[in-house]
């Protein structure tokens, strides 16, 4: 089970030109859902680290994740695995978090590659699947079956989202309900 003093979450490279490249139904769904993830956690206090890959290139992270950051200092990466990144695994290893929930462009590239090895190095990933996308459906799918199958939950949102409150009582149920009306 999810507990938010355990969790982090990693979004990865939620870019504008890699969002353009994205099919319409997609590119909406992930401009609405993850915006709410990011928002959620401000509100739970979860850590979030945000990735860029290649920015100068690729643009920045979507305004729309940017608006709901505390503060915004991605990390630029030119690895498709962000722990190859110089400092990255410490970054991480220095939040003492066991449970990372990642999402994030392209699914079976750097998603993939990242949860990959943050599997491999003993930490319980959580996929949101309805947060990861690809240009492509079947490298989308493989994605998510190779990453079910090295031991990641491919979970949603809105799981994560209850999985976090645990009840109706929780003092943030109303606020983090109304996020996803």
């Amino acid at each position: 089970m999810l507990k938010t003093m355990d969790s982090l979450v990693l979004i990865i490279d939620i870019q504008e030109k890699l969002m353009n490249a994205l099919n319409h139904g997609i590119k909406e769904q992930l401009l609405t859902r993850a915006p709410k993830l990011v928002h959620a956690a401000k509100i739970l206090d979860v850590n979030t680290i945000i990735t860029e890959q290649y920015p100068h290139g690729l643009g920045t992270t979507i305004e729309e994740v940017k608006s709901e950051l505390k503060e915004y200092h991605p990390v630029e990466k030119t690895a498709f695995c962000a722990l190859t990144e110089p400092g990255f695994s410490e970054t991480i290893k220095s939040l003492g978090k066991k449970q990372v929930i990642i999402c994030g462009i392209e699914a079976h590239i750097c998603v993939y590659q990242t949860a990959a090895k943050l599997l491999e190095e003993g930490y319980e990933v959580f996929v949101l699947k309805d947060l990861c996308a690809s240009r492509n459906k079947v490298e989308f799918e493989c994605a998510m079956d190779l990453l079910s199958n090295l031991g990641a939950k491919i979970t949603c949102l809105e799981i994560v989202l209850f999985e976090w409150l645990k009840t109706a009582k929780n003092p943030h149920f109303k606020e983090i309900q109304a996020l996803i009306k």
